[in-house]
């Protein structure tokens, strides 16, 4: 999906903790403070790109971490695009947050899910063949499964490949959840485009429609695919976000 968007911008990618190359980084910061983190980042990198228009995007747990960043620093980007974030609703930070003080947060079924998950194989090519068409991976594209092999995977110490991000960290963000959130979503002004999976997780695509009842800031759309739709069909999403970024063309 970023090839033909790299075609109109330049990038700036961002790997948060436990992600891409860095380091697993010990205990999770926590969403809200993985945000800020990002903004240092950003900040510390930008002048290489001079004085140019800046636009945000992020997907999932990244869409919600650029929606805190969008409500703490408003100037920052002219426009974003989020893709399928997981915008907990308040009822689920509310069991989130007892089950956190009885010790059952860990125990959700996006966090069990995260948990299970494999970690290992003996070869990319063998991590191809077993993960295509299956799981969170059922209907991506060739070209996307591949480029996810290729980069989210790493050499292991005792032979073979493994995930860079270890599952526990998937389990760390998915058993935990962002703080103010959706006082934080109120105050969003950039304007911001968000796409959401017409077979994602049903609270996201609810809380899509309630954003953009409570913001006139937030244009939403439903798009056929699941969580990742963008790797299902990525040459569409770059059009949306493109068309929505630049509308100018």
């Amino acid at each position: 999906m970023l090839a033909p968007l790299a075609e109109h911008f330049d990038l700036w990618l961002c790997d948060v903790q436990g992600h891409g190359d860095t380091e697993h980084g010990g205990r999770f910061h926590g969403w809200n403070r993985s945000a800020e983190l990002a903004v240092e980042a950003f900040e510390a990198g930008r002048g290489r790109f001079g004085e140019v228009p800046r636009f945000a995007l992020g997907h999932s747990f990244g869409g919600v971490l650029t929606s805190l960043i969008l409500a703490r620093q408003p100037q920052l980007f002219q426009r974003a695009a989020l893709l399928d974030p997981v915008l907990f609703s308040k009822a689920m930070m509310g069991v989130m947050a007892l089950s956190e003080l009885v010790g059952l947060h860990r125990r959700n079924v996006m966090a069990k899910k995260s948990e299970a998950r494999r970690r290992h194989w003996p070869d990319r090519a063998n991590a191809f063949s077993l993960l295509r068409g299956r799981g969170i991976f059922r209907g991506w594209s060739d070209a996307a499964l591949q480029a996810y092999v290729n980069h989210a995977l790493k050499d292991a110490a005792a032979g073979g490949v493994e995930l860079k991000c270890r599952p526990s960290r998937e389990v760390d963000i998915f058993s935990s959840f962002p703080r103010r959130l959706w006082p934080s979503l109120a105050r969003l002004s950039t304007p911001t485009l968000l796409l959401y999976g017409s077979q994602t997780y049903p609270f996201v695509g609810q809380s899509a429609r309630r954003l953009s009842a409570l913001n006139g800031a937030v244009t939403i759309a439903e798009v056929p695919g699941g969580h990742c739709f963008m790797q299902e069909h990525p040459e569409d999403t770059a059009a949306r976000v493109l068309a929505f970024l630049r509308p100018e063309g």
